[in-house]
């Protein structure tokens, strides 16, 4: 089955509920999967980083990107990564809804942004209904090991998210913020 983008697009945006079974979804899913192993596989085996794999999977990807493996992404046509993006091993980025990227932007080993979340009626929920809210990562922000974002949030320009974190709500630019859920420590020190 080919790749339908407007359709998955036109059913995943504006936090509507979906069917994560629809065929034209799973499809859309099989193929950045292929996509992505083909990617992480060249790395590890002829240590090529072969991002003309993954700019035709991706909305945008700018300049200069670096991104390690294990790579993996949904749909990888609501993913947009601005100038210098730095993606350390094991980076997940669930983009059933769009996730924007900035520039300058450094996320460390084994970070999930998870776009997409499951209805709370069990019997929906038992039936494959799902929904997603879109993410925003601003410029220069910082990313700590081990942090998982969740759908619906913007982390500000330049902020810093402590290793370990959950991002439930929104983060203000030019902060250190920490914790489940994660919460401002203090502004940033700056010369």
């Amino acid at each position: 089955m080919t790749v339908n983008i407007n359709y998955v697009q036109n059913l995943t945006k504006a936090g509507q509920v979906y069917n994560d079974l629809d065929p034209k979804v799973v499809a859309a899913r099989n193929h950045a999967l292929k996509t992505t192993r083909a990617y992480n596989n060249k790395v590890y085996h002829q240590n090529d980083y072969d991002y003309q794999l993954l700019r035709p999977l991706f909305k945008q990807l700018g300049s200069a990107p670096y991104i390690e493996p294990n790579f993996y992404c949904e749909f990888g046509f609501n993913l947009s990564i601005g100038d210098n993006f730095f993606a350390n091993h094991d980076v997940v980025l669930m983009d059933c809804a769009p996730i924007t990227i900035g520039n300058d932007v450094n996320i460390a080993p084994k970070v999930g942004v998870y776009t997409v979340n499951h209805v709370e009626d069990p019997v929906a929920r038992a039936h494959h209904q799902i929904y997603a809210r879109p993410v925003v990562i601003e410029d220069g922000v910082w990313i700590g090991a081990g942090v998982n974002i969740v759908g619906g949030v913007t982390i500000g320009q330049n902020a810093i998210i402590g290793a370990g974190s959950v991002v439930t709500q929104d983060i203000p630019a030019n902060v250190i913020a920490a914790g489940n859920p994660a919460k401002v420590i203090r502004p940033l020190k700056t010369n």
